[in-house]
């Protein structure tokens, strides 16, 4: 994972430092997450060298890998780590999803009005209802939403692709990982190929999701999940926000592996 550590402009350096968890402690049941280390930048090569450094059993002992959708560290860690496996994490999947929804709706609302969206179009009174889940929904949004896919004939390019979205949310909530697993594939082949041109959006994450489609479908074999990791870089932004923000990319290290790397027991400040 990364993430920004800074954000002032015009020194030259990146703001961004990639993240490394071990969620070891999780997957054993014997505790939370912990920050491993933290490296400057946000590329393949910055976690390949990061890997490379390490001796040989500890790459051996790497068996799971969970990453976001950034295609670089899926390269590192094919590279450093070939017999571990990876997995991209649901949220990022769904939030992909999510994106491209929000894209169709702006193209079709543009295509349909000429304009962004304004107070009383259909499509932008529903932004939101959009991407709640639709068990949340309460009877009202439910007949706005459909309301808006009945305005106008072009809308069902957004109707379609909502349903994908929560199509995708419904397979993650499956009970048994095998009946998930089955749906995923099947989903991901649906909309890999043979998607209507006028449906840009949903084909473009079609091609996106069945790129990853092996590293989306590992998930239920193995269960790991960013969430973790997640929780680890919620820790490490309100830290930031108590400091006032970083300016010194060394402290902001060490004091993120002092508060998220279980180091304060081992730490004798007198």
């Amino acid at each position: 994972m990364s993430t920004s550590f800074k954000h002032v402009r015009g020194d030259g350096s990146s703001s961004f430092v990639t993240v490394l968890v071990d969620l070891t402690p999780v997957v054993d049941g014997a505790g939370p997450s912990r920050l491993l280390d933290m490296v400057p930048g946000r590329s393949a090569k910055v976690l390949t060298e990061w890997l490379d450094a390490r001796d040989q059993m500890f790459r051996d002992r790497v068996k799971v890998v969970t990453m976001d959708g950034f295609a670089g560290y899926h390269t590192a860690a094919a590279k450093a780590v070939p017999e571990a496996r990876t997995v991209m994490d649901p949220f990022h999947v769904v939030h992909l999803a999510a994106d491209k929804l929000t894209v169709c709706r702006q193209r079709i609302q543009q295509t349909t009005t000429g304009h962004r969206g304004r107070t009383g179009d259909p499509l932008y009174g529903i932004r939101r209802i959009l991407r709640t889940r639709a068990e949340l929904l309460t009877d009202k949004q439910k007949a706005r939403l459909f309301k808006a896919f009945v305005a106008h004939d072009a809308h069902v390019a957004v109707e379609v692709t909502y349903r994908v979205y929560q199509g995708l949310i419904n397979v993650y909530e499956q009970p048994r990982r095998r009946d998930g697993k089955i749906a995923m594939y099947k989903l991901l082949k649906s909309i890999r190929t043979g998607v209507p041109k006028h449906l840009t959006e949903l084909a473009q994450l079609g091609r996106s999701l069945w790129k990853r489609h092996r590293e989306i479908l590992a998930y239920f074999d193995v269960g790991a999940s960013n969430g973790p990791v997640e929780a680890i870089n919620g820790r490490l932004e309100h830290l930031r926000g108590i400091a006032l923000g970083f300016r010194n990319l060394k402290h902001y290290i060490l004091r993120s592996l002092i508060h998220s790397g279980q180091l304060q027991n081992q730490i004798n400040a007198l």
